[in-house]
């Protein structure tokens, strides 16, 4: 089959043959992959940001955002048949630790992140197992929904935190309305009753927020006028709910000064370090949130919105071998939404 492999750091990835996987598990599952997302984290894999925390050997196949149609199943997988549309949680957990018992399965402390530390889906074929596989509702097809295996789970994780603390008349601020923050809009509009407020620095990414349902857009200045449009908007106290989804080029240094009292701000772009004095910390009682991925729940959750057309993928598509203008287009920020690879 087709892949598309990492063969060294810093530089493209490579195009290469390599054999289909092959059912070694009762409950291994074998996707034909349909889609798989082009994620920035592919190009900070490429960078070598993620060698030492993933330990994986090179080469490799990437893609941690996949879906497609089941192909093989192992003997016992009995809620599963040939031919199902499915999506793909992106981590292989165990359903065994404290973590996965609890449904806290992102945290699995036994688990593959195929695309990350292990064969991911740019390629025609998948393994995984029949716990990281849900079943896509008979409107939605894989090229349509894949990147929601990560960026739209990333984003519900992140949102669904926030809205369950959040009232009416209260406010959220998004820091980013590109792959993630295009799709944190629309949960937050499907699940909450919160005003908000989306700042990105590309005016056709602020349209399309307005679009989806942004109560207000702002484009940043560099001298920081827009913190103040933020604190006018928000009766000069700062939101309830700041959801970053950059945290990199000084987002934080910036969206710090507008979150309000006793307060959340929700990390879930990285790229830079955080230099807060810890008295400002006390002194407000503002709280720093990590997000990393969501669990299989989150992303059944998510699958919902999408089939009842809550939450809609804006993509732009590339075929297989076209791997590298997808990246070279994502890192130039010439994609609005997200890129896919259809094999």
């Amino acid at each position: 089959m087709k892949v598309v492999r990492v063969v060294g750091y810093n530089q493209n990835l490579q195009l290469d043959e390599a054999p289909e996987p092959k059912i070694t598990s009762p409950l291994d599952v074998i996707v034909k992959i349909g889609a798989a997302g082009v994620c920035r984290t592919d190009i900070h894999i490429l960078e070598g940001q993620w060698a030492e925390k993933s330990g994986v050997k090179l080469p490799y196949t990437i893609g941690h955002e996949n879906a497609g149609w089941i192909h093989a199943l192992g003997d016992a997988v009995t809620n599963l048949t040939v031919g199902d549309k499915v999506i793909l949680h992106p981590l292989v957990t165990c359903g065994l630790c404290r973590a996965c018992r609890s449904g806290d399965d992102v945290h699995c402390e036994a688990s593959q992140f195929p695309g990350i530390d292990s064969d991911g889906g740019y390629a025609e074929y998948l393994k995984t197992t029949a716990r990281s596989v849900i079943k896509l509702d008979p409107s939605l097809e894989p090229a349509d929904v894949a990147a929601l295996a990560d960026a739209g789970l990333t984003a519900y994780h992140a949102v669904a935190k926030a809205a369950k603390l959040l009232r009416p008349g209260e406010w959220v601020v998004m820091i980013g309305a590109g792959g993630l923050g295009h799709i944190g809009i629309q949960v937050l509009k499907a699940i909450s009753p919160a005003s908000l407020i989306v700042i990105d620095q590309n005016a056709d990414a602020l349209a399309l927020a307005k679009q989806l349902g942004a109560d207000h857009t702002i484009q940043p200045s560099k001298d920081e006028a827009f913190v103040k449009q933020v604190l006018d908007l928000t009766g000069g106290k700062g939101a309830e709910a700041v959801i970053d989804f950059v945290a990199e080029g000084g987002s934080t240094a910036t969206g710090v000064k507008m979150v309000r009292r006793a307060s959340n701000y929700y990390v879930v772009g990285y790229g830079e370090n955080i230099n807060i004095p810890t008295i400002d910390i006390i002194s407000t009682e503002i709280n720093f949130v990590g997000n990393l991925v969501g669990s299989y729940n989150d992303l059944a959750e998510l699958m919902v919105l999408a089939a009842q057309g809550k939450v809609k993928l804006h993509t732009s598509k590339y075929k297989l071998e076209d791997f590298q203008k997808a990246i070279d287009d994502l890192g130039a920020r010439k994609v609005r939404g997200r890129a896919i690879l259809v094999p």
